[in-house]
């Protein structure tokens, strides 16, 4: 594992209003853990529990300024990456990221939306693939975006072909009554992680997972533990969800404590 910092981490995230996914869930997480974010907003959303309206892309000059300032000033090591925008914001987040060295890169290929609106494209995926995903340390796609980062493959193969150390695939999108969640370094399956399905539909799930192996990675947890202690951290939270909008619950990201 790379060189790791305690105290920080740079989220690019976008905005989700009802405060259940995106950089509310980010921070909520990595507050939890007592870090401190580092946020850049990637896009703006008209979104509730129901539906997502309409997305607004950052711009590149807006996010390279940002970032070029944080970095000057503010020591971090590990970098957690939710939802992007387009083909050059995508390119331009590698560009800068390739400025820094020794970093811890999460990303959470978000790719539809908990409602199941599509929030990428062809051309962005491919852009993921070839200029950010090799500089990654973990993913943490489900099965649905796996199946769209790499088409036509089993999954060892899939999960292989992405050329990334380490991914965490979730599987809640496509079970009823158990979920289990895999873990691959390279194309090694290296432990499963099994919970009982929850019922209803949760939004922010998979920022709190992924915000909360940032986390623990940049603690100095081994990815193995950080993805077991973060999935425990996560369910917890759904567990005690309250639905605040007509569709989806929020999960509760409570004082928990973590193995």
């Amino acid at each position: 594992m790379k060189r790791h910092s305690a105290d920080t981490i740079l989220l690019f995230s976008g905005l989700d209003p009802t405060g259940a996914a995106g950089v509310t869930a980010d921070i909520e997480t990595i507050n939890h853990f007592q870090l401190t974010p580092l946020p850049i907003i990637t896009s703006l959303t008209a979104q509730n529990t129901q539906r997502v309206d309409s997305l607004e892309v950052t711009k590149d000059s807006l996010l390279e300024s940002q970032f070029n300032l944080i970095a000057e000033d503010i020591s971090f090591n590990t970098v957690k990456i939710g939802l992007l925008g387009s083909v050059s914001q995508i390119k331009t987040i590698s560009r800068l990221l390739d400025e820094k060295s020794t970093l811890n890169i999460i990303l959470d290929p978000i790719l539809i939306s908990g409602t199941r609106e599509n929030l990428s494209s062809n051309k962005m995926i491919e852009a993921m693939k070839s200029h950010l995903i090799p500089k990654c340390l973990i993913l943490t796609p489900n099965l649905e975006e796996l199946k769209r980062l790499a088409p036509g493959l089993n999954e060892q193969s899939a999960v292989s072909s992405l050329n990334c150390p380490w991914t965490l695939l979730t599987t809640s999108d496509s079970s009823e009554v158990e979920v289990e969640h895999r873990l691959y370094n390279k194309t090694s399956l290296i432990r499963r992680f099994n919970y009982k399905k929850l019922p209803g539909v949760y939004h922010g799930s998979g920022c709190t997972l992924s915000s909360a192996i940032s986390a623990l990675i940049a603690r100095g947890v081994a990815i193995d533990d950080a993805c077991d202690q973060a999935l425990d951290y996560t369910y917890q939270c759904l567990l005690n969800a309250k639905k605040l909008g007509k569709m989806q619950y929020h999960p509760k990201r409570f004082s928990y404590q973590s193995k």
